[in-house]
């Protein structure tokens, strides 16, 4: 029930992404409470004057990046196909066709965000926000008019926002953002960073005909992700047909007149006559754009400027919370919605609840992709753990009529102790579809003998997961 009082609301969210979005729907529909959310006009690029509501996943992020993916990755189908007896002529991508139904289909999905809230009696408010006090946030509009809305609570959610390496030339690059709404394909782009964003948007230049090129300073990308999975990677990258430049870092950008531009490199040559350099060099908390008033109120940063909040989502002012990339803790679209329901519990319902980060899955949306879930390898060695690792390496079925080059990988990983499997991991086809079941199960508390008595699906590469016996090698102490 609404206790709002003095105040317009029991609840104002700034920013209207996942964890905001589902943060104020709950309150509103769940817990009876009156809410408003300030969200920045819908625009595919973000500014410190636009945004939209659906956030970074749905506008600039993993909805329009996946579509990205299924479009390009149709090049490698048509590829294989020609092993199994197709015959077609070479098949061309419409880029400004792929384009245009991707912003067809993330403008619906704002308007379903809009519906959504307006369903669960939520105010919109058109607008960027910033803390005057404790309890009243300024709205600017659009037109740059002001006005201030009070509220018992105020939830930030205001996301992140795209990094640049501070090198010379840097303002030749572009970011993500960008890169989903470029006119056409670039003949030749070079993608700067090892991580999930690089390795995906590499993929789909590549399989969508540019000549691509990727640099990272490490010698396997997707630093953080267990240490087979990334030779994998690595590997798949290069027989994929994409110029990997490891453990090179970038020195500086220069554009010639024709409009080219040469990425130099501190290790081998220069990466020349380039269409598109791309920044996917890590995302900061969206702490700073625009001025959200927060130090003012008393709202601490950690190091990397995120919101410091306790583990129920409180930051250091009170009556003041944060969820989501803003907070820097799971940067994840599925774990924002968590720390909203999770904080709408809290503050609302009478239920303190943590949000609960103990076998959260991802996936890499690479080509051939990742799933994973639980511990890798190097962090059951850092805990002291003693484990067994099971590993299968193999030649899908489908590449003995395609011929493609290419490997999946599947990794079991169990604590001895107590049998448990405590990491799951696996690059390859659908291993994202995959590791969603087995993230259940290792939720569940799932043994090395449960999954031995398990029944396979034949022939599929999952039933590696339930058929592997050995250990290739036990890590840890003894």
């Amino acid at each position: 029930m609404s206790k709002c009082g003095k105040y317009d609301y029991d609840l104002v969210t700034i920013g209207g992404g996942s964890g905001g979005v589902r943060a104020s729907r709950w309150a509103a529909a769940n817990a009876g409470q009156k809410v408003a959310v300030i969200e920045m006009p819908f625009n595919p690029l973000s500014s410190a004057t636009a945004g939209g509501l659906g956030g970074t996943c749905v506008i600039r992020g993993c909805v329009p990046k996946k579509l990205f993916v299924f479009g390009s990755g149709f090049h490698h189908d048509f590829e294989d196909a020609r092993g199994f007896g197709w015959d077609f002529n070479e098949p061309k991508l419409d880029w400004k066709v792929l384009q245009e139904k991707k912003h067809k289909e993330i403008t619906r999905l704002n308007g379903i965000y809009g519906n959504m809230l307006k369903g669960a009696n939520v105010d919109s408010i058109e607008g960027s926000g910033k803390l005057l006090d404790n309890h009243t946030v300024q709205v600017t509009g659009p037109d740059g008019s002001t006005r201030n809305v009070t509220a018992s609570n105020i939830l930030i959610a205001t996301g992140g926002t795209a990094n640049k390496l501070n090198i010379p030339g840097a303002e030749f690059g572009i970011t993500s953002d960008e890169a989903l709404t470029l006119d056409e394909v670039p003949k030749k782009v070079v993608v700067i960073g090892g991580g999930f964003i690089a390795v995906e948007f590499a993929g789909i230049f590549n399989a969508s005909g540019a000549e691509t090129h990727i640099v990272y300073r490490q010698p396997t990308p997707l630093r953080g992700f267990d240490e087979d999975v990334r030779t994998t990677v690595g590997e798949n990258l290069s027989k994929r047909g994409i110029n990997v430049h490891a453990g090179a870092n970038p020195v500086k950008i220069e554009k010639a007149a024709s409009g080219k531009l040469t990425l130099t490199l501190d290790k081998g040559g220069p990466v020349e006559e380039c269409d598109l350099v791309m920044f996917a060099t890590g995302r900061s908390p969206n702490t700073n754009r625009p001025d959200l008033g927060l130090k003012e109120v008393g709202v601490e940063l950690t190091k990397s400027g995120a919101i410091k909040v306790d583990e129920f989502s409180r930051t250091t002012a009170e009556h003041v919370w944060a969820v989501g990339d803003v907070t820097n803790r799971i940067n994840l679209t599925p774990v924002a919605l968590m720390e909203g329901g999770a904080f709408v519990a809290t503050c609302f319902q009478d239920n303190p609840t943590k949000p609960d980060y103990e076998y959260v899955p991802s996936a890499v949306f690479s080509q051939p992709p990742v799933g994973t879930v639980g511990l890798t390898e190097e962090q059951v060695v850092q805990k002291g753990m003693s484990c067994d690792v099971y590993i299968s390496s193999f030649k899908p079925m489908k590449s003995a009529l395609s011929g493609r080059d290419e490997k999946f990988l599947l990794k079991v990983i169990v604590d001895v102790p107590t049998d448990r499997v405590v990491g799951m991991h696996m690059v390859g086809a659908d291993s994202s579809e995959i590791m969603q079941g087995m993230a259940v199960a290792l939720k569940c508390g799932c043994t090395k003998k449960q999954l031995d008595s398990t029944v396979g699906i034949h022939p599929s590469s999952a039933e590696e997961f339930v058929t592997m016996r050995t250990p290739t090698r036990r890590v840890g102490s003894a």
